[in-house]
């Protein structure tokens, strides 16, 4: 997602039209490439259109902390506090 925003932008059409081929997505918050939800990507939304498409692959981060890592995972609870599945003991 990071890429692909870098690149050409209109990320939920995209997902959209080739989350058949997608094996794994990637994400980092644009610009700067710090947590999600920091800067232009509506995460919450994506996650809702990728729900929403059935997709069940992995999701990977690879970002640069703003604070210390405790902190650079906040984001973590806000993104996935929003559907959380209370039989899943390892959020």
């Amino acid at each position: 997602l990071y890429h692909a925003q870098i690149v050409e932008g209109d990320l939920t059409e995209k997902l959209r039209r080739y989350i058949a081929h997608v094996g794994h997505i990637q994400m980092a918050g644009v610009p700067g490439r710090h947590e999600p939800g920091i800067g232009e990507i509506n995460y919450e939304w994506l996650f809702r259109v990728i729900d929403e498409l059935g997709y069940d692959g992995w999701v990977g981060c690879e970002y640069r902390p703003v604070g210390g890592t405790a902190a650079g995972l906040a984001w973590r609870g806000r993104l996935i506090g929003r559907k959380r599945d209370p039989a899943s003991a390892d959020d």
